[in-house]
């Protein structure tokens, strides 16, 4: 038996507010400076870029003349936090962009779930030709600030790249990838803080 529209306005808004405080809570674990849950939700730049994306992706899916309000909303997004995100690209739950100014994510990105970008960060192309022209991160990744990850490459789960890394190759799951061109070294025990700027292994 089909749910009456009262029911699936009721369940859509349900797994909305719950998607938003998954976000919310995400943001508070790892952002220090980040306060109560009430001013994490009203002042972070990167929650509000990623929730904004969170609209126009699902109108971009929804094809034909959903296309251009899409494209105009990341716009706006775009102007109000310096967050760029293609409607295309795909984001998984509980994504954090520290400070957020000056990112950037292309139209066939995919970010898995429970990543992190600091400020800066270009999830770019390197060909005009409409393929999956954009990276791939795994689950848990952390990309440091400035980080330029260029191409159809995939950041495997758990890796970690650098501040102001250029990643151009394939980094293996839990590798930190650090340089220019990056390299990839793998740290040794103990365990490093999934958060920590990767830079720091330079």
């Amino acid at each position: 038996m089909a749910k009456n529209p009262l029911t699936r306005v009721r369940d859509a808004g349900k797994a909305v507010a719950q998607t938003m405080a998954e976000d919310v809570d995400a943001a508070l674990a790892r952002d220090p400076a980040g306060g109560s849950r009430l001013e994490m939700a009203l002042a972070s730049p990167g929650l509000h870029a990623v929730w904004s994306h969170r609209v126009t992706h699902a109108m971009w899916r929804r094809g034909g003349r959903w296309k251009l309000p899409a494209r105009l909303g990341s716009q706006v997004t775009r102007a109000v936090t310096g967050v760029e995100i293609h409607p295309g690209a795909t984001i998984g739950r509980r994504f954090f962009i520290d400070h957020g100014m000056g990112v950037v994510i292309g139209e066939t990105s995919e970010v898995g779930d429970d990543c992190m970008l600091y400020n800066g960060v270009n999830l770019g192309g390197r060909t005009l030709a409409k393929v999956k022209r954009h990276p791939t991160l795994g689950d848990g990744v952390t990309v440091g600030a400035g980080a330029r990850i260029l191409g159809p490459v995939v950041v495997g789960n758990g890796a970690q790249v650098g501040a102001n890394a250029v990643v151009v190759k394939d980094v293996p799951a839990t590798g930190v990838a650090v340089g220019v061109p990056a390299k990839v070294r793998v740290p040794q025990a103990p365990a490093v803080d999934p958060f920590t700027d990767p830079a720091l292994y330079i």
